[in-house]
C-alpha cells in the first residue's frame, strides 16, 4: 500500500491533551495541522455542537483529513455525568463534524475510541478483537447511553462517505495524563485498589498520536484498529506511578469503597485483554516504549 504524506488535517480537540500530542506527531511526519475549538489559540474556531457555527468556522477551509480527538473530560469520570458531555461529543459533535468537513473536500474521518466499547465487564482470559462487537446493549441505562456512543461515532463516520477509520485506544497514560495521578498520589489522595487479577488495557499518548499518523497517510486502512500498548490492573497501575514518581507507597483499599460512584466502581471491575495485532501488521503501528515501566520512566526525566 502506498502512503499518503504532506496533507493538510483538521484536528478537532487539538488544544486538548491527546490533540497536541496529535499536532506534534502530524507536524513531525511533514502534515499541516488546523486545529479546530472553541479558543483563539485555534486554526478554525468552532464549537463541535454548534451545527451552525462550525459550517460558518468551515466557510473556505480545504483539507485532506480530519481527526475527531474532542473530549469533554479533564478528569477521570467518577459517575455518569461526567461522562455526558463527551457522550454528546461522540454522536452530536461526530455529525456536525462530519457535514463541516464534507464541502471542505476531507477525504479521510480518523475517530478517536476507547476499547471500553467492548463492554463494561469482565471478560475473562478472553482477548477481543476488532471482529467482536463494539458499543453493545448494556442493561444499565447508565452504562448503556456510553456504548451508545461510542458505537454511533463509528457509525456515523462508516456511513458518511468518507474513508472512516477509529482507532480504539486503551485507557491513556503519558504526559498529560499521569500528572494528576502523581499529584493526587502525592497527597496521598489516590489508593491501589484490589484488582484480583483484573487487567486494563493502557496506551501511551505518544503511542497513541503515531497510530492517527499511520491511520492518515495509510492508503487504504481498515474501518477500526485496536491501538493498546500494554496491560495492568488500575490498582497495578497506580504502584508503578508511585514508584516511576518517587511518590509515597499508595496504601491497598477494596473496591467496596468507590460503590458510592457507581460509574468508578463498575470500571474497577472490568477485565479487558484487547490485541493490537491488526494495528501491527495492516499500520504498522508499535508501541512508542516497550513496557509501561519504561513510559513512566521516560516521563519522569521529563521533571512532570
Amino acid at each position: 500500500m502506498t502512503e499518503m504524506k504532506n496533507q493538510t488535517v483538521i484536528v478537532a480537540g487539538a488544544s486538548g491533551v491527546f490533540g497536541r500530542h496529535i499536532r506534534h506527531a502530524l507536524t513531525d511526519a511533514g502534515h499541516t495541522v488546523l486545529g479546530l475549538g472553541r479558543g483563539d489559540h485555534n486554526e478554525i474556531r468552532g464549537d463541535l455542537l454548534d451545527r451552525e457555527g462550525l459550517l460558518r468556522a468551515f466557510a473556505g477551509v480545504q483539507a485532506d483529513a480530519v481527526v475527531h480527538a474532542a473530549t469533554a473530560l479533564k478528569k477521570p469520570p467518577m459517575t455518569h455525568k461526567g461522562m455526558h458531555g463527551t457522550d454528546d461529543l461522540r454522536i452530536a459533535g461526530t455529525a456536525n463534524l462530519l457535514e463541516a468537513a464534507k464541502p471542505a473536500g476531507v477525504r479521510r474521518f480518523v475517530g478517536e475510541n476507547i476499547v471500553f466499547g467492548y463492554g463494561y465487564r469482565d471478560f475473562g482470559d478472553r482477548v477481543l478483537t476488532e471482529a467482536d462487537e463494539f458499543g453493545v446493549t448494556d442493561p444499565d441505562a447508565g452504562f448503556n447511553r456510553h456504548l451508545e456512543a461510542m458505537r454511533e461515532k463509528e457509525n456515523l463516520a462508516l456511513a458518511s462517505g468518507l474513508e472512516a477509520v477509529s482507532l480504539r485506544y486503551g485507557l491513556f497514560y503519558g504526559p498529560g495524563a499521569t500528572e494528576t495521578m502523581v499529584q493526587m498520589l502525592r497527597k496521598r489522595q489516590m489508593p491501589a485498589f484490589n484488582d484480583h487479577g483484573r487487567v486494563l488495557p493502557w496506551t501511551h499518548l505518544a503511542s497513541a498520536a503515531n497510530a492517527v499518523v499511520e491511520a492518515i497517510e495509510l492508503d487504504r486502512p481498515s474501518p477500526a484498529y485496536n491501538v493498546v500498548d500494554a496491560e495492568k490492573g488500575f490498582g497495578d497501575m497506580i504502584k508503578a506511578i508511585a514508584h516511576a514518581f518517587e511518590a509515597p507507597k499508595p496504601f491497598t483499599a477494596p473496591t467496596w469503597m468507590m460503590a458510592v460512584a457507581p460509574y468508578m466502581y463498575r470500571a474497577l471491575h472490568i477485565n479487558l485483554r484487547v490485541s493490537s495485532d491488526k494495528a501491527r501488521e495492516e499500520l504498522g503501528w508499535r508501541p512508542e516504549y516497550a513496557t509501561i515501566e519504561e513510559g513512566l520512566g521516560a516521563q519522569t526525566l521529563l521533571r512532570v
